[in-house]
């Protein structure tokens, strides 16, 4: 089974990316957002470990208290690698199992910080989703109902942009029509079936 990394920066739309890819092509998608909100919720492993990590307060009623987990973030540069070093193996793992359970040649794992994570070692090819920042600002604002200043702040936090180059394969989503973007994901699935 193969293997696709997919990510962009914020508002580059890689989730419709995925989902032409999932409804149009049929690749199975993993997304490791949605997945990772799950576990961290799921996961007795996670919830141990940022509860001994952050302290008790951190999950009310068996839910994770976002604001705590933010606060703790946001207290130290360090600490965010901490969480992380706790979520991802976690999220990795959950990829995994989701994996063996597909009948399929290729899947792909949707993640916006596919470099960051370490992820993209374990794909066999990426795929990099690029739109300009005006777009991806005004996109990310209607989506999350958020600021102007609020999505900057995470455009600059992610820097997402920097990982282009990394790529195998660059989708331009700016003004690219519907039927350009399957064409294009078709002929990259195509070369990833035929080479690999």
């Amino acid at each position: 089974m193969k293997r696709l990394g997919i990510t962009g920066g914020i508002g580059s739309g890689k989730s419709y990316i995925a989902d032409l890819l999932r409804n149009e092509l049929h690749v199975p998608v993993y997304d490791c957002d949605a997945r990772a909100k799950c576990l961290n919720e799921e996961d007795p492993q996670i919830r141990q470990a940022l509860t001994e990590l952050v302290g008790p307060e951190v999950y009310r009623d068996g839910r994770l208290v976002k604001p705590v987990l933010a606060a703790y973030l946001f207290q130290d540069e360090s600490h965010a690698a901490q969480v992380n070093a706790i979520v991802h193996p976690a999220v990795h793992r959950d990829f995994l199992r989701w994996e063996q359970g597909q009948d399929a040649g290729l899947v792909a794992l949707e993640s916006a910080i596919l470099y960051e994570s370490g992820f993209h070692r374990f794909m066999d090819k990426v795929l990099f989703v690029r739109a300009s920042e005006p777009l991806r600002i005004r996109r990310a604002m209607e989506r999350d109902s958020a600021s102007r200043e609020q999505i900057e702040q995470r455009i600059r936090m992610q820097r997402a942009q920097d990982f282009e180059s990394q790529a195998d394969y660059v989708i331009d989503n700016e003004d690219t029509s519907r039927s350009d973007l399957i064409f294009q994901l078709e002929k990259i699935v195509w070369e990833i079936d035929w080479y690999l």
